[in-house]
């Protein structure tokens, strides 16, 4: 792993997190179209990894499947998720102080540009 690497990770994290404080997603929304394009990661490898992330409680079972099959990388996951932790600590404070109706506005158009990406993109 080398130090770009981890500063992609920290970053990855730290933007789920707070999108996750924010605006309550993370893991599906962020971090596994980041691993895919901008680290190059399988879909497989990027769900996996993603998962390690939300391992307790949320994904053990599917960790586990995902592990048995070689695709999760957990020292990316390890870096993503104290990131995330920050993160979405700084999420959380900028949820609260925004409006109900620009927080939808803001939910929405994210998942619109996350869509056109996953379905442009080759």
């Amino acid at each position: 792993m080398s130090v770009n690497e981890i500063i992609i990770l920290i970053i990855i994290g730290f933007i789920a997190g707070i999108a996750g404080g924010t605006l309550g997603l993370g893991g599906g929304i962020i971090i596994v179209p980041a691993l895919i394009f901008i680290l190059g990661f399988t879909q497989h490898q990027a769900q996996g990894t993603s998962l390690a992330v939300l391992l307790f409680p949320v994904g053990i079972l599917g960790v586990l499947n995902y592990n048995k099959n070689g695709y999760v990388n957990f020292k990316f996951a390890i870096i993503l998720i104290i990131a995330f932790v920050l993160g979405s600590y700084l999420g959380s404070i900028i949820s609260v102080n925004l409006p109900a109706k620009t927080l939808k506005k803001v939910f929405g158009i994210f998942l619109l540009l996350i869509s056109l990406k996953m379905i442009i993109d080759k």
